[in-house]
C-alpha cells in the first residue's frame, strides 16, 4: 500500500470532518421549510424567530411533487449548538483498502435522461434527476452498469453515485451510501453509446447528509444501485453518544 495513498486518505478523512462539523454542515441543520406551491418566500426575519443571531439562514428551492409541479420556497436554519452537533463522536470508517479502487468507464446514455430517484422523506414519490451516463465496472467478473445523476459538488462538476450494497443495516448507514467522482471530460464529442475511462474510489464512500440530521431529504439508491456483496470501503456510519437519536 502507499504511503502517499494512505496519507490522501487521512486527510480526506479529516476534511470529511470539518464539513460536517463546519456552520452549514449536515450536524448543523435544525430545520428545513418548505411553503406551499407557488406561495411566497417565509420573511428571513419571520424564519429566524426564536433562533439565535448567529444562525445561519439559507434558502431552497424545489418543484411540487403533488400535483402543479408549481416551485416551492424553502428555507433551512443550522446551528452549531444543534443536538446533533452536542452528540456528534465520529465517523466510522473501514480501514483503506486500494483493492476497491476500481477501474472503470463513464459511458454516455443520453445527455438528456432522468432517472426518478425516490427520496427518503417524499414517501415513495421520486424526483426525475439527470442521469447522462452510467458508470460501468466489473467486481470477480461481473459487469455492473450504476446510475449516477449529474450535481455540483464543492464548486466542481460532479457524478453522484447513490448506491446501497450488502453492508447496510448491520455494518453501514441502512438507507445506502453516496460516493461523489468528477465528472469525466473529453477533447472530442460525444455520442451515446461513448464512454470515457473512470476510476470508482469505493474509499471515498460517504454516510448521506441524512444519516448526521433528520432534516436532510436524501435519494435512496434504485434497484439498479443496490449491489449484491458488501462493499468494505470508505464510510460507515454516523457514531454519537449514547442515548442520542436522530
Amino acid at each position: 500500500m502507499s504511503s502517499t495513498a494512505l496519507l490522501e486518505h487521512e486527510d480526506w478523512i479529516a476534511a470529511r470532518r470539518r464539513k460536517v462539523t463546519a456552520p452549514d454542515g449536515a450536524l448543523s441543520l435544525v430545520l428545513t421549510h418548505w411553503s406551499p406551491a407557488g406561495q411566497p418566500p417565509v420573511d428571513e426575519s419571520e424564519a429566524r424567530a426564536g433562533h439565535p443571531d448567529d444562525a445561519l439562514f439559507t434558502r431552497l428551492q424545489r418543484a411540487d411533487l403533488d400535483s402543479t409541479g408549481l416551485t416551492q420556497e424553502g428555507y433551512r436554519i443550522w446551528r452549531q449548538d444543534s443536538p446533533a452537533q452536542q452528540a456528534f463522536e465520529e465517523i466510522e470508517y473501514y480501514d483503506y483498502d486500494p483493492a476497491w479502487i476500481l477501474p472503470g468507464r463513464f459511458e454516455l446514455v443520453d445527455e438528456e435522461r432522468v432517472v426518478p430517484f425516490e427520496h427518503i422523506k417524499d414517501a415513495g414519490a421520486t424526483r426525475a434527476l439527470p442521469v447522462s451516463g452510467d458508470l460501468v465496472f466489473e467486481v470477480d467478473g461481473t459487469e455492473y452498469r450504476l446510475n449516477a445523476f449529474d450535481t455540483v459538488y464543492g464548486g466542481h462538476a460532479k457524478l453522484q453515485l447513490v448506491f446501497g450494497d450488502r453492508t447496510n443495516g448491520a455494518e453501514s448507514y441502512g438507507a445506502g451510501r453516496f460516493l461523489f467522482l468528477d465528472h469525466p471530460t473529453s477533447d472530442r464529442a460525444l455520442t451515446p453509446g461513448d464512454s470515457i475511462p473512470i476510476t470508482i474510489d469505493f474509499n471515498r464512500a460517504t454516510v448521506p447528509p441524512c444519516g448526521f440530521s433528520n432534516q436532510m431529504n436524501c435519494p435512496l439508491p434504485p434497484l439498479q444501485n443496490r449491489l449484491p456483496f458488501p462493499i468494505r470501503a470508505g464510510e460507515k456510519r454516523v457514531r454519537f453518544a449514547d442515548g442520542f437519536t436522530l
